[in-house]
């Protein structure tokens, strides 16, 4: 766990389960917030920073469904779990295919818990260096980008999108490469069949082939119902496996023959299952360099090597940046209640000349921060974070605050001058943070990426009173 707790949605009409629940996850480690209803989650969802929601199926006002498809429309970073009796089963594999990220049977083991909420912490985190689905924008297939370099990627899509061929997506972390598997579905004859996400990074390699291929009952100690793999709930439509580097070669074997001969078996298993799966791969890793490092199955390479797609990172495509910014700005507009229209020409030029070893995510990322904190209805130099402007000037309201030393007979000492000035901008943004989040300090610290304990300690320098 990171030193900043992850935040747990818990939605249930049963007060004891919340209570249990409650409980377990905050053993674990979780910040964790219970709702009874699927309404009240909604609500939660968008006042706060979830990382993780765990929904009962059946609900008053708002049901487990109608609330997955809404986390999945608006928020498709976040992973939603769903908790089922054994005779709504089938609606939970339903929903797998909606885009939940798993399920757990009612009685469940505390591990299994554990297991499928860690698995979808990792997931979140791991997602926040990738790029959600924007609407549709400048470019084509929901895509932002008319530069060059997104161009020839348009045109591959073009003539691979309605093939059964396997296709690589490479590219450094944040480049957007589900959204280019979403547009090859999406633009097949298979695009009304599930498409079904597999992080690999997120899954521990002792479950990994668990999580692909499923399991019978009694196949493992937990394995107390049987459980389709994502092979199986992807039949007809596309598996897409991203960061498939990441696979243990112990199974890279299994994966292969799936592929080649569209057949498996599950853990626990004597039946084989045939599937019709298209399959789209990402990694940022190189894997001509992970096999000759033997972490890689040459075979399997090939295999998936049959189109490869290659992602240009945001610095090779700058063109591209002011209609990202443009769509953030409208993205985060309605989000955080902030009236900004758009950016001054120099803070645009400051994020034309960075290189954003971040791609995309970090662009985003850059854009909410900004709009956080503006004053005006413009993003500005000064409302960029230091990282993004490489000249730091003062503003008028700090020039404002030095007068000149013939005025006052003195001059500042540099090292006071410069904390002074660093406690009024820590005061100043740390106040517009708890307005922002209704004095929430464990909110407050996830929006200033501190953790709680920094932030309790910077208020009590500041003379900012937790209470007050």
């Amino acid at each position: 766990m990171s030193e900043t707790k992850k935040q747990v949605l818990v939605a249930d009409d049963e007060p004891n389960l919340r209570r249990v629940l409650h409980a377990q996850l905050s053993r674990d480690g979780y910040d964790v917030i219970t709702v009874e209803d699927g309404q009240a989650a909604l609500e939660a969802v968008e006042a706060h920073h979830v990382d993780v929601v765990i929904s009962d199926l059946r609900m008053p006002r708002v049901d487990g469904l109608t609330l997955l498809k809404s986390v999945v429309e608006n928020h498709p970073d976040v992973p939603v779990i769903l908790i089922t009796a054994h005779g709504t089963v089938d609606t939970a594999v339903e929903a797998l295919k909606l885009g939940a990220f798993d399920y757990i049977t009612k009685p469940f083991e505390q591990s299994e818990l554990r297991n499928v909420v860690g698995k979808a912490a990792r997931t979140r985190e791991l997602t926040r260096h990738d790029v959600s689905a924007p609407p549709a924008g400048p470019g084509r297939y929901r895509i932002i980008g008319q530069s060059p370099p997104m161009l020839d990627v348009y045109q591959v899509i073009d003539r691979v999108a309605d093939t059964p061929s396997t296709v690589l997506l490479t590219g450094e972390s944040g480049t957007g490469k589900e959204l280019i598997a979403r547009a090859l579905h999406e633009n097949s004859s298979r695009e009304t069949k599930p498409f079904i996400r597999v992080n690999c990074a997120a899954i521990p390699a002792d479950l990994i082939e668990s999580e692909l291929f499923g399991y019978e009952r009694g196949a493992f100690t937990g394995a107390v119902t049987s459980k389709p793999g994502r092979f199986e709930l992807a039949d007809g439509g596309t598996l897409f496996l991203d960061e498939i580097g990441e696979i243990p070669v112990s199974m890279q074997v299994k994966l292969l023959r799936a592929l080649q001969e569209q057949e498996f078996e599950r853990v626990g298993g004597v039946k084989t299952i045939k599937v019709n799966v298209r399959l789209v791969a990402a990694t940022n890793r190189d894997l001509a360099t992970e096999i000759q490092a033997g972490r890689f199955r040459e075979d399997l390479y090939y295999r998936l090597n049959v189109v490869q797609v290659r992602l240009p990172p945001l610095r090779e495509r700058k063109s591209d940046i002011p209609l990202l910014v443009e769509h953030f700005i409208r993205r985060y507009t309605g989000r955080l209640k902030k009236d900004v229209l758009g950016v001054g020409a120099e803070a645009l030029d400051r994020l034309l000349q960075h290189p954003w070893p971040g791609n995309i995510r970090e662009l985003e990322n850059v854009i909410e921060r900004c709009m956080l904190f503006a004053d005006g209805n413009h993003i500005e130099v000064c409302d960029l974070p230091e990282e993004v402007r490489p000249v730091v000037r003062a503003s008028k309201e700090e020039d404002s605050q030095f007068p000149p030393a013939e005025e006052t007979g003195e001059t500042p000492g540099l090292k006071e001058a410069v904390r002074e000035a660093t406690s009024r901008v820590e005061r100043k943004l740390i106040v517009r943070a708890l307005q922002q989040t209704g004095g929430n300090v464990t909110h407050t610290a996830r929006l200033l990426k501190i953790s709680r304990k920094s932030l309790q300690t910077k208020m009590k320098e500041l003379g900012l009173r937790e209470d007050a």
